[in-house]
């Protein structure tokens, strides 16, 4: 039978608890921010490092960060990177329990300094599935009269045992810029990691695979045609934010996004929903 609870960390933050036949998994209200998804008899599918401390105004590192309503670093200086929405308290609005399928609604409500930030008319919204796969939407409705412009990401991190062993497909035939340096043409289907990886890949396909020592993760995209592909390999692990010097070695980010040339031009009245679906291959 299926449940699903409120609870609190032990550092504060209050999160949802979601047990079912199928899976188990852990969303804060923080950021609507899920960190953990267990399908029945089978391996976690997110990552966290150990290093994180899960304290009141600090994004999360791992799970499924929300970069919104802009992707990586803005153009004003100090406003926050990835913008604001990781960081804020979300609002659960509907939960629907069918069978052993878990559905579940969060809304961001802006705050006066949220709207310094972005001073638009739009409504935010995050759905859930939960099953034996974890299905994520971000939702953007454009309630003025006015376009706004935007870029967002569903920042997935996922456990790859070794990533010396990591083979990453299903990027042929598209193309990234890495470093800011770019664009260039992904010839080959296959990533392999031997250094820092940091690409934003555009014009690609809607099902990436992650090969990994412990299984295939299979990584789907609706309504996104650009993704971010990362790893932060050993130098730069050493100067990030509650993430371990060796932390790079087991995991790999591969995010769902609008950005780039793919970024989100919503006109009046006008809604984009972004998805990233995740499951273990059979």
């Amino acid at each position: 039978m299926a449940s699903v609870n409120t609870r609190k960390h032990p550092n504060g933050l209050d999160y949802i608890e979601i047990d079912t036949p199928l899976c188990y998994g852990r969303i804060f209200l923080q950021g609507a921010q899920i960190d953990s998804f267990v399908p029945k008899g089978k391996a976690p599918l997110l990552w966290v490092s150990p290093a994180d401390d899960y304290l009141p105004g600090s994004g999360i590192r791992g799970g499924i960060p929300v970069c919104w309503p802009w992707f990586g670093m803005h153009a004003n200086e100090g406003w926050p990177q990835h913008g604001f929405a990781r960081t804020r308290l979300w609002q659960l609005e509907r939960t629907h329990i069918s069978n052993e399928r878990v559905e579940l609604s969060f809304v961001l409500k802006l705050s006066d300094e949220d709207k310094d930030y972005w001073p638009h008319d739009t409504e935010v919204r995050l759905d859930f599935v939960l099953s034996d796969s974890l299905r994520v939407s971000l939702i953007n409705r454009n309630l003025g009269e006015q376009s706004v412009t935007l870029t967002q990401a569903l920042h997935t991190y996922f456990p790859i045992g070794d990533i010396h062993q990591l083979r990453a497909t299903g990027f042929a035939g598209s193309q990234y810029i890495e470093f800011g340096e770019g664009p260039y043409a992904q010839v080959e289907d296959e990533v392999r990691f031997e250094r820092e990886t940091d690409r934003v890949y555009t014009g690609l396909s809607e099902l990436q695979k992650l090969h990994t020592p412990n299984g295939t993760i299979l990584v789907s995209r609706e309504q996104s045609h650009s993704a971010v592909l990362w790893n932060p390999w050993i130098d730069k692990s050493k100067r990030l934010a509650r993430f371990q010097e060796q932390d790079y070695l087991s995991m790999v980010c591969l995010e769902a996004a609008n950005v780039l040339e793919d970024k989100l031009v919503l006109g009046p009245k006008q809604s984009h929903t972004l998805t990233t679906e995740i499951r273990w291959q059979e």
